[in-house]
C-alpha cells in the first residue's frame, strides 16, 4: 500500500479531524502523531528521518494516508517517494493557531512525564522537540511573531511547491464538500468530525 494522501498542514490545524474524515471516506488508514504513540518503535524511525535516513515504507506500512506532525515537515520528500499522492494543506487563522498550540501540544512536549507514563514517553518528547520545536521553529516557538512567520512561510511554500491540481487548501470548518470533491468521494450522511479541540486536549492531558 502506498500513500495516496499527504497532509502538509501543521499540527493544531484540524489534523485529527482530517484523519478521522479520511477514514470515514474509506481512504485510510491514516497516519497521525497518535500513531507514533501507538507504535513507539516508530520514534527511532522518525529520529532517523530527522537525520536524513528515512525508512518511509516501514513507517507507513499499512497506511494509505498521513497527516499532522511529523509528516507535514517532510511533505516534499514524501511526494518524491509517492508521486501519485495528493496533498491536503489544513490551515486556520495564524493567531488562533499559535494560541491553540501554546495551550496544548507545546507545553505537553516539555512537561515531565507522570509517574505512570509509558517508558517511551521521554524518547517521544525528545523526538518531537528535535523535529518540531527545534527543527521547524528553531527553538523559538514562544516568540509569537517568529512562530507565525514560520507558519505563514510554510503555507506559502506548500502552495508554491505542490502543483495546484494536486493540492487542496482546506479548513475543516468548511465541512465535507471541498474534501469530498477533491478526493472524488460521495458526501457522507454524518456530520464532519470535529475532534481534539483545545478543551478535548486539556481534558485528556491535564497540566
Amino acid at each position: 500500500m502506498a500513500l495516496s494522501i499527504i497532509g502538509a498542514g501543521f499540527g493544531r490545524t484540524g489534523t485529527l479531524s482530517l484523519k478521522v474524515a479520511i477514514e470515514m471516506l474509506g481512504r485510510g488508514p491514516c497516519y497521525h502523531m497518535a500513531e507514533v504513540i501507538e507504535h513507539p518503535e516508530h520514534i527511532e524511525l522518525w529520529d532517523a528521518v530527522a537525520d536524513g535516513k528515512p525508512s518511509w515504507d516501514r513507517i507507513f506500512e499499512g497506511f494509505a494516508a498521513a497527516v499532522d506532525w511529523p509528516v507535514c515537515s517532510f511533505y516534499q520528500p514524501l511526494l518524491g517517494v509517492y508521486p501519485d499522492a495528493r496533498v491536503i494543506l489544513t490551515a486556520r487563522d495564524p493567531d488562533k493557531w499559535h494560541k491553540s498550540v501554546s495551550d496544548t501540544i507545546y507545553p505537553s512536549s516539555f512537561r515531565p512525564p507522570s509517574e505512570d507514563a509509558p517508558d517511551f514517553i521521554p524518547a517521544h518528547r525528545k523526538m518531537v522537540r528535535k523535529i518540531v520545536w527545534d527543527g521547524v521553529f528553531d527553538g523559538r516557538f514562544e516568540d509569537k511573531s517568529h512562530a507565525i512567520a514560520v507558519y505563514e512561510r510554510h503555507v506559502a511554500e506548500v502552495k508554491s511547491n505542490v502543483p495546484a491540481e494536486k493540492l487542496l487548501v482546506f479548513e475543516p470548518k468548511e465541512g465535507w464538500d471541498p474534501l469530498c470533491d477533491f478526493l472524488g468521494c460521495p458526501v457522507p450522511g454524518e456530520p464532519f468530525p470535529r475532534i481534539n479541540t483545545t478543551q478535548d486536549f486539556q481534558t485528556r492531558f491535564p497540566s
